[in-house]
């Protein structure tokens, strides 16, 4: 089980560094508040900072990944063996046990990492304060339940999202290993060939994933957003009946706002690194998973296949 916790953390470090930039995008994309709040300042403000935030995302991803990819390994074959149900609905049960596991850790990153992605220059901290610390002072001096704001929304988004994510990669990289001949076994496999067909698979599935549920992903968004609001020197008496919109709420709002198209918003942004990093995610997963078995040939093989 070791080599699940080893891969999935290399896999989650190295999306993070990679698709970040495009994640802080489609963030700002969706809030519609930092390009208005700027108005004197030119447009590639948008395209500043593009790595605010990025702290906390590494430090609660490297746990979370391993916690989300022992459970789903695990989930796979404790449902596989105990209900007599098709593959896909195997995967999709794994893969939403390991989302709600996994959502845990990241709620609070998630909610530090949008507030720092919004952050403007003219709010500087004392010494160079980085944009995670920053955030996540301004979020503390409301209490510790603001950093869980959207946990029910990152859940709802996420869920629906793996629960068609990993039932079509599955099904994707077992028909590509198919036309090559059949998947070989694991001292037989290309470490390449492994992460091009993985990385592959993954890339496509979570593309169709991440538009189908951009809407779910909006709404998260501004819910918490919505608890870092006070930044912008509001009294909590100001801020109070924001920070406590429920998605319902603020799904309401955001069809006032813009009608359906409201809810697609950012959904390019959000297809594109979503496929990027899903590729890069699942096909060096899966590499790290082959490469670290070749070098423990005494392990027991059947753990996590």
């Amino acid at each position: 089980m070791a080599e699940i916790y080893v891969a999935g953390a290399v896999a989650a470090f190295t999306v993070d560094l990679l698709v970040y930039p495009l994640d802080t995008l489609k963030t700002r994309y969706q809030s519609q508040d930092f390009i208005k709040t700027d108005a004197k300042a030119p447009k590639p403000l948008a395209f500043r900072g593009l790595y605010q935030g990025v702290g906390s995302v590494i430090l609660a991803t490297l746990p979370a990944a391993g916690i989300f990819f022992s459970t789903y390994e695990s989930g796979k074959r404790i449902f596989g063996e105990a209900l007599p149900i098709p593959d896909p609905l195997v995967h999709s049960l794994a893969s939403s046990v390991a989302e709600m596991a996994s959502c845990a850790v990241l709620a609070p990153a998630e909610v530090i990492k949008q507030n720092a992605q919004m952050l403007r220059s003219s709010q500087s901290g004392p010494n160079n304060e980085s944009t995670s610390l920053r955030a996540f002072r301004e979020l503390r001096r409301g209490g510790t339940r603001r950093l869980f704001t959207g946990y029910t929304a990152l859940v709802a988004r996420n869920l629906p999202f793996t629960a068609l994510q990993f039932p079509l990669f599955e099904h994707l990289q077992t028909t590509l290993w198919k036309r090559r001949g059949g998947e070989p076994d694991l001292r037989e496999k290309s470490l390449l060939e492994t992460g091009t067909i993985c990385g592959t698979s993954a890339g496509t599935a979570g593309a169709f994933a991440a538009w189908i549920t951009t809407p779910s992903d909006v709404v998260k968004t501004r819910m918490m957003l919505s608890a870092g609001e006070d930044r912008e020197g509001k009294s909590a008496s100001e801020t109070v009946g924001k920070t406590k919109r429920g998605a319902w709420a603020v799904t309401r709002q955001v069809w006032n706002e813009r009608g359906l198209r409201g809810f697609f918003r950012g959904g390019l942004f959000r297809s594109a690194w979503t496929a990027l990093g899903s590729g890069l995610y699942l096909g060096t997963y899966e590499t790290s998973k082959v490469w670290l078995k070749r070098r423990k040939p005494d392990l027991d093989d059947s753990v996590g296949m």
